[in-house]
C-alpha cells in the first residue's frame, strides 16, 4: 500500500508534546458524531465503537506505530487511517497537553460508517459513507505545563520597588470653602481641612496593578519629616471624579467617584488603601479626609523613612 509522505510536523509551545528522544504510548478515544473507544482490525485498521478491545499506540518525532510495530499512514486516496507492516508511518502528529490528537496542527477527524457491528473507520477527510466529524484523545502523552500564579492581589506597601508619588496636594477647608489654597507640600486632615492628592499613571503602567498605599513611620524613624498627630485615627480614602487643579477649592472641588471606605491609621504601620488596574496615562486624584476628631499634618516625604500617600505598581 503506498505510503503518504509528509513534513515533519513540529508543534510550537506546551499545546503539544512531540517525543523525540523515545515513544510515548497510549489508548485512543473519539468524542463527536461517534463516542468510544479506538480499537483494530487484524489487518491494521483503526476503527471506533463495536465490538474492539482498545488498541495502544506509541508516538515518536510525530509518527505514530501500534503496538505490532506497524506504521499507522493516511492512505491515499481516502486518507483512511491505519497501521500496515513494513508502512513508514505518517508523520505530522502531535499530542496535546490535554491528550487531544492533531495531525499537521489540526484537530479535525472523521468517523465513516463501516456496517460492521456498528464499527467506523477514522479518516483524516470525509472519504467514506456516512461520515461525522470526531476529535481523537490519548490517555497517555499529554502533561499540561502548571497554570501560572495569579496576578498579586495587592502591590508592596512600602517604596522599595516602583512607585509614583503625588504631583500635587491640595487642601481644602470647609469653613472657607472658596477659598483655594493652591499646592502644598504637606498632607493635612481635621475636622474642617481634607486634602486632594494628584497622581499622574505613566503610560508604560499599562496592564500593571496599582495600588494606593499610606506610610505612616513612627517619629523616630523620620530624617527629614516630621507629623503632628491626635484622635482616633479614623481617616476616609476616596477616588474623585475628576482632577484638582491649583483653583480647587472646597465649594469646586470633583465629587467622590468611589469611597475607599475609612482606615484607623496608627505610627509605625503601612496601609493598602486599595488595589485597581493601574490607569495608565491619565492623571487621577485621590481625597483624605478625617472622620471624627482625627488630626494630623505631616511633610510629604520619600526620604527614609517615607510618610504619606503613594502609588506602588506590579
Amino acid at each position: 500500500m503506498k505510503t503518504i509522505f509528509s513534513s515533519l510536523f513540529l508543534a510550537a509551545g506546551a499545546n503539544a508534546i512531540i517525543t523525540r528522544w523515545a515513544p510515548c504510548c497510549f489508548h485512543l478515544s473519539a468524542s463527536g458524531a461517534v463516542t468510544g473507544t479506538v480499537g483494530q482490525l487484524d489487518d491494521g485498521q483503526n476503527r471506533v465503537n463495536g465490538p474492539l478491545s482498545p488498541a495502544e499506540y506509541c508516538i515518536a518525532d510525530g509518527a505514530i506505530t501500534d503496538a505490532n510495530g506497524r506504521g499507522c499512514i493516511l492512505t491515499p486516496p481516502t486518507s483512511q487511517w491505519q497501521c500496515d507492516t513494513g508502512a513508514t508511518p505518517t508523520s505530522g502528529f502531535s499530542v496535546a497537553c490535554d491528550g487531544t490528537v492533531a495531525y499537521n496542527g489540526g484537530t479535525t477527524f472523521y468517523e465513516c460508517q463501516t456496517g460492521d457491528n456498528g464499527e467506523a473507520n477514522i479518516y483524516l477527510t470525509p472519504g467514506g459513507t456516512n461520515c461525522g466529524e470526531i476529535t481523537l484523545k490519548a490517555d497517555g502523552c499529554g502533561s499540561c505545563p502548571p497554570p501560572p500564579p495569579p496576578p498579586p492581589t495587592t502591590c508592596p506597601t512600602n517604596l522599595n520597588g516602583n512607585y509614583e508619588f503625588p504631583h500635587l496636594i491640595i487642601p481644602i477647608d470647609s469653613s472657607n470653602p472658596n477659598s483655594a489654597a493652591g499646592t502644598s507640600y504637606f498632607g493635612e486632615v481635621s475636622s474642617t481641612i481634607s486634602s486632594i492628592f494628584n497622581f499622574d499613571i505613566p503610560a508604560s503602567d499599562s496592564g500593571k496593578t496599582c495600588s494606593l498605599i499610606f506610610l505612616f513611620p513612627l517619629q523616630s524613624q523620620l530624617t527629614t519629616s516630621s507629623f503632628t498627630f491626635s484622635g482616633n485615627g479614623a481617616i476616609d480614602f476616596s477616588l474623585l471624579s475628576g482632577v484638582a487643579t491649583v483653583s480647587t477649592s472646597y465649594a469646586n472641588a470633583p465629587s467622590v467617584e468611589t469611597d475607599y471606605g475609612s482606615i484607623t491609621v496608627a505610627p509605625g504601620n503601612s496601609y493598602n488603601v486599595a488595589t485597581f488596574a493601574c490607569p495608565a496615562g491619565e492623571a487621577v486624584s485621590f481625597e483624605l479626609k478625617a472622620v471624627g476628631d482625627t488630626c494630623l499634618n505631616y511633610f510629604q516625604d520619600y526620604n527614609p523613612s517615607p510618610i504619606g500617600v503613594y502609588i506602588t505598581t506590579c
